[in-house]
């Protein structure tokens, strides 16, 4: 309906003397309607009135900026910087940090640099199809867990920025795997956090080793779990140890697998020989 057009008329009803029956509480308390948009005439009066008061409001608000006096402006002029009067002599000013005590200089280097070597009586796991020339992507990485797809997610939206890797094999069936994890630097705790995370859930037996493992020597929160021997009919039993540890923006994870049972010294020799070099 428009502005201008007349409302019809409505026939009054007659009014009944009858009380009226109190309506049935409904089952359920409905949820408060939207108080719906106002539509025609009372539309435009509301909006009338909105501006007038706006235009209104505005109007007196320069009035009363008019009759104020004028502010004082800050000086545009500066006071000079202080400097000292003299330099510090050379024996005072720190030295530079050698680069084999400079972290930053150690990891914004080539990652797989700071990989341990590899010990006396292991070689190379050339079945290795995980790594290419010493590093690993983001979806390798990303399939080793059980939600690969969300994996993936949290690894780009948590600024990964490169995996450095090694496999070694000894003997006949133990094998040893090492990731170094880099996150982005800066403020960002991706590394704790995802080392927190895999840690959180360790103990579970389902998803874990089903202990809350041993710490690793000053590693801070780092620790080592062996897992239970799994057996299945057919197979030979399989024996697994891992590490978890961080250190600035790397997060640092060891994996041992073997037929026959893994000492606790094993995994935990590895975790502190690599955390040394990181």
């Amino acid at each position: 309906m428009e502005p201008n057009d007349t409302i019809p008329a409505v026939p009054a009803e007659p009014l009944s003397t009858a009380p009226a029956e109190p309506p049935a509480a409904p089952a359920e308390a409905p949820a408060a309607p939207v108080r719906p948009r106002p539509r025609g005439r009372t539309a435009l009066l509301i909006a009338a009135a909105a501006l007038l008061g706006i235009s209104g409001g505005t109007a007196v608000g320069y009035g009363i900026q008019a009759q104020r006096p004028p502010s004082q402006l800050p000086a545009l002029s500066q006071t000079e910087l202080a400097y000292p009067a003299k330099a510090l002599p050379a024996d005072k000013v720190p030295a530079p940090l050698p680069a084999s005590q400079d972290r930053q200089a150690k990891t914004d280097g080539d990652l797989r640099k700071l990989l341990i070597d590899r010990p006396a009586g292991w070689s190379e796991d050339k079945d290795a199809d995980w790594l290419d020339d010493g590093w690993m992507s983001v979806g390798d990485l990303a399939r080793d867990y059980r939600e690969e797809d969300y994996m993936f997610e949290y690894f780009l939206g948590s600024g990964i920025r490169r995996i450095a890797g090694a496999s070694w094999v000894k003997g006949a069936d133990r094998e040893a795997e090492i990731r170094l994890v880099q996150f982005s630097s800066g403020v960002s705790t991706s590394a704790a956090e995802f080392a927190d995370g895999q840690r959180a859930y360790m103990g579970d037996p389902e998803k874990g080793a089903g202990n809350e493992g041993d710490p690793v020597e000053a590693s801070g929160e780092g620790r080592y779990y062996l897992y239970e021997v799994d057996r299945e009919p057919g197979y030979e039993p399989l024996y697994q140890a891992r590490a978890l540890m961080n250190r600035g923006d790397i997060m640092i994870e060891i994996n041992l697998y073997d037929s026959r049972p893994i000492s606790k010294k094993d995994i935990r020799t590895l975790a502190e020989q690599q955390l040394e070099r990181v």
